[in-house]
């Protein structure tokens, strides 16, 4: 078992009025923000099981959208944060689904922005505490707890090795990394999550790595306050 930390007991800092249906949700939204890398223009969220019988009245909806602007789970503009998302010209839709999922207070949303598109799949355990399954079609498991870096690349021998490399010797801890890939020699994704966010120049230079397409840091200890 991986050790806990203090807000496992008492809960995070939040706007209520539940940890499982708000401040969860608000960290499952700031997942999607950060996974695209700028504010969405379109989002579309689907709510499953609990989500879908009590977004409305335990504010879940409110709480993602404020993720989606990467608010955080204390942010005292998430009661009226889809006046906010208006006026920014960001179009969200609520979606109830009965369809499986993994959790039940799980959410899959879409992000659209541009050519940019991004999509997440993660459920609210408790306390504040995420689980997220699946990121742009890959299926992962991670908890977001601590910084991660999120590669997608090419399968092929060594890019594991040229990846931690890269990790290791910018001194930056490994603490856990999932692999999934589409097939033999296909599409793949990497996610890591590190005991300590990278320094400068580490992203670029996974980046620039033969067979990377695309890497992006998620990191909800920053403080944000972006809209």
């Amino acid at each position: 078992m991986r050790f806990k930390h203090v807000f496992t007991i008492i809960g995070p800092a939040m706007v209520g009025p539940s940890s499982s249906h708000t401040a969860g949700a608000v960290r499952i939204g700031r997942v999607a923000r950060q996974l695209l890398g700028c504010r969405p223009e379109k989002a579309r969220v689907l709510l499953y099981e609990s989500f879908a019988e009590t977004y409305w009245g335990h504010g879940t909806d409110l709480a993602i959208a404020g993720g989606l602007l990467d608010y955080d789970t204390d942010d005292p503009r998430i009661p009226h944060v889809l006046e906010e998302a208006r006026s920014l010209g960001l179009e969200i839709t609520f979606e109830p689904s009965s369809g499986a999922a993994p959790h039940p207070n799980s959410a899959k949303i879409e992000l659209w922005a541009g050519d940019r598109y991004a999509e997440v799949l993660g459920a609210s355990i408790g306390g504040g505490n995420i689980e997220i399954h699946s990121l742009n079609g890959f299926d992962v498991s991670c908890s977001a707890q601590y910084p991660m870096l999120v590669i997608k690349h090419s399968d092929r021998t060594g890019i594991l090795a040229s990846i931690t490399k890269v990790v290791s010797e910018a001194g930056v801890n490994i603490g856990f990394m999932d692999v999934d890939r589409k097939g033999r020699q296909g599409e793949a994704m990497t996610v890591i999550e590190m005991d300590s966010a990278p320094p400068e120049g580490m992203l670029e230079s996974i980046r620039l790595l033969p067979d990377v397409a695309d890497a992006t840091i998620i990191d909800l200890a920053q403080r944000s306050g972006r809209a």
